[in-house]
């Protein structure tokens, strides 16, 4: 059975994806590849390829999708199915770029915990939504994994090239799923996606942000489930 490789979000470890883990995890070879290293995509998809299976499925969300389309651009020979989650193909806008500085400023200050709290946590709910458990788990997870490495991955996600182009040819299963009320990563930008796979699968959960993959994880289960089918 083709092995599964887990790329997680932004200062995320292999809790994020908890929920797939275990349902996954039983059948098949599931590898949780960290992304905290390195301050360039390119870096860090080199790390990941280092590391991996021979040949695997591959499935990312936000910033492990950016790193998704790095490794693809890499070793497309590599990869038997792709699975894009809340994440963007796009190179960083301008206005995005500008606001990673004084977030980077006050995490060198020692703000970790305020930046995570106030600036970046709240925008991965859809807008009115409070949980508590996948707040404090965010938390947690960014605490854990310190300042150093939210500096190294807000420099890589700052200076990411547009991949656009490696979708053109991707030829191999692809799944493409968000939240409908992803603020971060909007429907639109999985449209694009969607249109730049020929044969891909575009799947949108209702009622859930940024991280499915906590809000809706038996929608996003099954969703995976039928993806790995086709390996």
């Amino acid at each position: 059975m083709t092995p599964l490789v887990l790329l997680p979000g932004m200062m995320c470890d292999a809790r994020l994806f908890a929920p797939q883990i275990a349902a996954f995890g039983g059948a098949r070879a599931v590898h949780l590849a960290p992304i905290t290293n390195h301050d360039t995509t390119l870096a860090l998809a080199a790390e990941v390829l280092a590391h991996a299976p021979p040949r695997f499925a591959l499935a990312g969300l936000s910033m492990g999708g950016i790193v998704a389309m790095e490794v693809l651009a890499q070793a497309p020979d590599r990869i038997a199915a792709l699975a894009l989650l809340d994440t963007n193909p796009r190179a960083e806008l301008a206005q995005v770029k500008a606001g990673r500085g004084p977030q980077m400023d006050l995490v060198q200050a020692g703000r970790l915990r305020e930046v995570m709290a106030g600036q970046m946590i709240p925008n991965y709910l859809p807008e009115g939504v409070e949980d508590a458990a996948i707040r404090d788990l965010c938390l947690q997870m960014a605490m854990d994994l310190g300042p150093d490495v939210f500096l190294r991955q807000s420099r890589a996600l700052r200076d990411r090239p547009d991949r656009q182009d490696v979708l053109r040819g991707v030829r191999v299963p692809t799944l493409i799923l968000c939240g409908q009320q992803d603020r971060l990563c909007p429907v639109e930008r999985h449209q694009l996606m969607h249109e730049l796979i020929p044969g891909s699968r575009l799947v949108v959960l209702e009622d859930a942000g940024h991280l499915p993959v906590l809000e809706k994880p038996d929608e996003t289960n099954a969703a995976l489930a039928r993806w790995l089918e086709e390996t």
